[in-house]
């Protein structure tokens, strides 16, 4: 009856390093099944987003080319209703651009000049003045 005794452990293996090293292999089991799961949807991933990518380079190709065309017929109607040349409205259509470009690079100017995390620097300014005092403090005064 006392030879007839089995091992509690269901792996069938006793003592620290077996148990380890079935612990790494069904990690590394578990981590091998994920990566090629994760792999195979990948694929499909990339498929969708290179259609995707491609779709919103051509939507924006077509709304460029909307907005020249629209420009070019609002140039020429203006012209026409005006009763002036149609390269003068075309120049100063180009003026108002322009004019409108230097006001969003302006605006992108004032917004770049503003520095990012000012709260986080004056944070990290009083840690490094607080590890100084800390330093000083901590030596010894012979």
């Amino acid at each position: 009856m006392i030879g007839e005794m089995r091992s509690r452990n269901p792996a069938g293996r006793s003592g620290l390093f077996p148990n380890l090293f079935a612990l790494a292999n069904g990690l590394a089991t578990f981590a091998e099944s994920r990566l090629a799961l994760f792999l195979k949807e990948s694929k499909g991933a990339i498929a969708q987003l290179l259609v995707l990518a491609a779709c919103l380079i051509a939507a924006l190709l077509l709304i460029a080319l909307g907005y020249v065309f629209l420009v070019a017929t609002a140039i020429v109607a203006i012209a026409h209703a005006a009763g002036i040349s149609w390269e003068w409205t075309a120049l100063m259509a180009a003026g108002v651009h322009f004019l409108l470009a230097l006001v969003c690079l302006l605006i992108a100017r004032s917004r770049l000049t503003k520095r990012p995390y000012l709260e986080t620097a004056a944070e990290l300014k009083k840690d490094r003045e607080w590890l100084k005092n800390l330093d000083q403090a901590s030596r010894p005064t012979n």
